[in-house]
């Protein structure tokens, strides 16, 4: 069974998900919200409302570049992919989110090391 959590604590956290998705290679929305219900274990579940506006934010700041593709008999579909200073922004939030779990985990446990 998935584990579920107060939206809050994501909420803060979706485009860094969304980048180290996307550091595997370039994928469709629809593939993002997929890889991110796969790897969180259906934990992490992200709608076309709430997605959608993320990879905009992203793509505007230059952290990702989208991509139209034209299929012959199919809609077209846009395409991201992490850019280099994406990356350098996913590292930078890696960083901080392992310092930040630290943190809390030590806040959790009354301080003890």
């Amino acid at each position: 069974m998935a584990e579920r959590f107060d939206r809050e604590l994501l909420k803060g956290n979706t485009a860094t998900v969304v980048l180290a998705i996307l550091d595997e290679g370039p994928l469709h929305g629809y593939q993002i919200a997929k890889e991110m219900k796969r790897r969180s274990d259906d934990a992490l579940q992200l709608g076309q409302g709430v997605l959608y506006p993320i990879l905009h934010r992203l793509e505007h700041r230059g952290m990702i570049a989208g991509e139209w593709e034209q299929s012959t008999g199919t809609p077209s579909r846009k395409r991201y992919e992490i850019t280099p200073a994406g990356r350098a922004e996913l590292k930078t939030k890696r960083v901080e989110w392992s310092a930040f779990a630290k943190v809390m985990g030590k806040v959790l446990d009354g301080g003890a090391k």
